[in-house]
């Protein structure tokens, strides 16, 4: 099958900056992010660069223009704005900006942190994501959020006159959260909302504070029916409120999807950069390598002091590894994952990838949509992805 250039959806390529420090560690997080008293930010900054500096000599990205750039963390409006600003000049220097580039920037709704809204958007910042994960107070500390439902507010008018673009995120199935009760936080919030809202259940990751809490049985979960329910309840209302879900999380108005997440979900080409980032490159001779970046802060900053860049493993992917990934990662999407897309990444179509057989009685459980262009997978058919890819690739 011939490839056509307008049926593939754009990739786009990506740049992300982890930044990971944070005032505390919230319970439910098992992002890299850690506490510190105090960070030279002066170091980080000149560190930053100089990862930047490396990727670009080794060719990374060679002819292409940056996209997106999404900086992560931790708490990267912890950050000088400064520093951001210093990033994104050498980063259009090294590979240019598109010129409708995404520049987004994780924030937390803490009154000292949206002060600095306006001096990100000055750095070049145009689309920023909040942490507001609540707007109750009960739920925020039980959360351990270091903010209050009233500066959670502030913050997104705050955002919202700083930034053309923001979003902000929440967390639901929480114990015992009523579908009543949801309802009701869900639509206040899109009276806040702008064209993008990401919406997580609350889950129990391993090594987490709240994982601990499990272990001693001073939390107990929501059952996974009642998770379930509340996850149909979701789409419901988001799909009426004009904001229908693009990715298993994540909701937003037309034209309004979160660009730089759509290059991972669509198997873009991004460099990461920072402690415990991840990337995915091609490398000169066209072939995909994973990178990984050490993890611990003070690790990553002596190896690029010592090394000019803080990789710790950089994988060579095959053909068919990077299929798979793109089928797990595409399959989040409502879009799902398309022929020519597939084959433009690791030259395999579909029907190579996925056998017929395979998806046909998920087809018709009414958990996928299959033709000769696509592999889609349902609302329900995304609420039960990890099952539905075992046996796709069996």
């Amino acid at each position: 099958m011939p490839v056509s250039p307008d049926s593939i959806p754009p990739r786009g390529f990506g740049l992300y900056v982890h930044w990971p420090f944070c005032v505390s560690k919230c319970p439910y997080c098992d992002f890299n992010s850690h506490v510190r008293e105090r960070v030279d930010e002066a170091r980080w900054r000149a560190a930053l660069l100089a990862e930047l500096d490396h990727y670009a000599a080794a060719g990374y990205g060679q002819g292409e223009k940056l996209t997106s750039v999404f900086f992560g963390g931790g708490t990267p409006s912890l950050m000088a704005p400064e520093t951001a600003a210093a990033i994104l000049r050498r980063a259009e220097s090294l590979w240019g900006f598109a010129t409708d580039i995404e520049i987004t920037l994780e924030a937390n709704p803490n009154s000292a942190e949206a002060a600095k809204f306006a001096g990100f958007a000055a750095a070049g910042v145009n689309r920023l994501s909040i942490g507001v994960q609540s707007f109750d107070a009960q739920v925020l500390k039980f959360l351990s959020r270091a903010h209050d439902a009233d500066e959670a507010r502030r913050a997104i008018v705050a955002a919202r006159a700083a930034v053309p673009r923001y979003s902000f995120d929440l967390i639901y199935a929480r114990p015992e959260q009523s579908a009543a009760a949801w309802r009701d936080e869900l639509r206040a919030a899109l009276d806040l909302a702008g064209d993008h809202l990401s919406l997580y259940t609350l889950t129990i990751e391993p090594n987490t504070g709240f994982a601990g809490a499990v272990a001693r049985g001073t939390l107990r979960p929501m059952p996974a029916d009642d998770q379930a329910a509340l996850y149909d309840l979701t789409q419901e209302i988001m799909a009426e409120a004009g904001m229908p879900a693009y990715e298993i999380s994540n909701h937003a108005k037309a034209g309004g999807e979160s660009r730089h997440n759509l290059v991972y979900w669509r198997s873009g080409a991004y460099l990461g950069i920072g402690p415990g980032a991840h990337g995915r490159v091609r490398d000169t001779a066209g072939i995909w390598q994973a990178t990984q970046t050490r993890r611990k802060p003070e690790i990553w900053l002596e190896q690029v002091e010592a090394q000019g860049h803080g990789r710790e493993t950089m994988t060579a992917i095959d053909h068919r590894e990077r299929a798979e990934e793109a089928l797990m990662m595409g399959l989040r999407l409502a879009e799902g994952v398309h022929d020519a897309n597939l084959r433009a990444v690791c030259g395999i179509g579909l029907d190579d990838l996925v056998p017929r057989q395979h998806s046909q009685p998920l087809e018709a459980a009414g958990l996928l949509k299959r033709d000769d262009a696509r592999l889609v997978a349902t609302t329900e058919g995304r609420a039960v992805l990890d099952g539905l890819l075992a046996r796709l690739l069996a």
